[in-house]
């Protein structure tokens, strides 16, 4: 069995926050995911964290007594450290030093699988080693590769840790980034050309999205291979995927998935990532998905709506999927009734989501008869691929049905009405 990395978690709780406590817990989760055990915590009140050590110095003490009785190999600070920070804490400390920003970079580093993940999350890592190149360099000099930078792994490459080169690298990738980029705009632009409403999955990681698009899928499609990754854990979700959604009346929709957001997500991933969050900024609509049975799940709403403000996307209409219901109990009843509760593991609720997309964001549909003459056998076909026919008659003069379709078709097939009345 591999050797679990043994740490002791640090925080400063400023101005007495009250959501503190939850988010050391959030730090040891990501710790986990990085396949590090915590063996101990020191938290700190203060108004403002120290320039020099980040915590006091009798809090040093602590942690440096912690360490060596708990026999730990390094220290997990939740806020990002500064370089002066670092070399301070790891010259008293004498054991390595992180802070929360490497843990979430790491585990995107070991996540990504796509070649314009592996592109985003490389970048962003250069953009966070560059300003500690002469403070880290003993630290990251040996690898910075694909499977993260706290463990290391096979197949890195080494750089040697020079500011010029590190600038190099970052504008070699972001070139090639560039190009995915401009592929992927092509495709959005296909995507409305065709008229199909564009529905993006957002929330807070491990909220449940992946599981929703799979039931989604499950429900609405006969695709064998197009369920996407899903697994209980932090960030299983890095690449974005988008699947066609067909509803038993006809009616479609595109269903994307996306990346988890997190509480102070590193700016490093948000701008690396821009490309892939461009996705949800040109959304119709946007599914703000949330775990309810989870005690912080107002925060998470929160701290979604920050980062979805950050990259421009907070003006988009949106529908909050209160997700595993079923945890939760008769307690929803009593508040927020506004908005839509699902659980994916009995796929109860699902209906009721996808009846508010119907009626919120695709286009408007005619209910109508038309009769269509036998010699017009391709727009009964079409109509039968794109609308919901009611009934059918056949007659002398050709096929009378009773039809719900989209406007934009009834406009265009509107004399075939036309001709029941001669």
């Amino acid at each position: 069995m591999e050797h679990r990395k043994r740490a002791v978690i640090v925080g400063c709780n400023i101005n007495n926050d009250k959501g503190f406590f939850n988010m050391m817990e959030e730090l040891s989760g990501l710790a986990d995911a990085c396949d590090i055990e915590i063996v101990g915590e020191i938290t700190q009140k203060l108004e403002r964290t120290y320039s020099s050590h980040y915590i006091g110095k009798g809090k040093v003490q602590e942690v440096i007594s912690l360490v060596r009785d708990k026999d730990s190999e390094m220290v997990i600070f939740y806020d990002e450290l500064s370089p002066t920070q670092i070399r301070n804490l790891e010259k008293d400390l004498k054991c390595k030093v992180i802070d929360r920003t490497v843990l979430i970079l790491d585990i995107f580093a070991k996540r990504s699988k796509t070649k314009e993940a592996q592109l985003q999350v490389e970048i962003a890592k250069l953009q966070y080693m560059l300003p500690r190149l002469t403070d880290l360099g003993e630290v990251l000099g040996r690898k910075i590769g694909g499977a993260g930078f706290i463990n290391g792994g096979p197949g890195e490459t080494k750089f040697e840790l020079d500011r010029r080169k590190i600038r190099a690298r970052i504008s070699a990738l972001n070139a090639d980034l560039e190009t995915i980029g401009v592929q992927r705009q092509n495709q959005r632009k296909q995507r409305k050309k065709s008229g199909i409403p564009v529905i993006v999955l957002v929330g807070y990681t491990n909220a449940g999205k992946s599981t929703i698009m799979n039931t989604m899928i499950d429900l609405y499609s006969s695709s064998i291979g197009k369920y996407v990754f899903e697994k209980d854990m932090l960030f299983a979700t890095l690449e974005t995927y988008v699947r066609s959604i067909k509803l038993p009346n006809n009616r479609s929709f595109l269903l994307s998935d996306t990346v988890g957001f997190i509480s102070k997500l590193p700016r490093q991933l948000v701008k690396a990532f821009q490309s892939t969050l461009e996705e949800i900024t040109e959304a119709d609509m946007l599914i703000h998905v949330v775990d309810r049975s989870n005690p912080n799940y107002k925060q998470h709403i929160v701290a979604v709506k920050e980062t979805l403000k950050e990259i421009g996307a907070d003006n988009i209409p949106t529908i909050y999927a209160y997700n595993k219901a079923d945890l939760v109990g008769d307690e929803i009843i009593k508040e927020e009734k506004d908005r839509i509760y699902i659980s994916t593991k009995s796929k109860t609720g699902i209906n009721n989501l996808v009846n508010e997309i119907c009626k919120r964001a695709l286009e408007q549909h005619v209910c109508c008869q038309l009769l269509i003459p036998y010699k017009e056998g391709s727009v009964l076909s079409y109509l039968k691929d794109n609308a919901d026919i009611k009934s059918t008659e056949y007659s002398i003069n050709g096929v009378l049905i009773s039809v719900e379709c989209k406007e934009s078709d009834y406009i265009r097939y509107k004399q075939f009405e036309s001709l029941i009345k001669k």
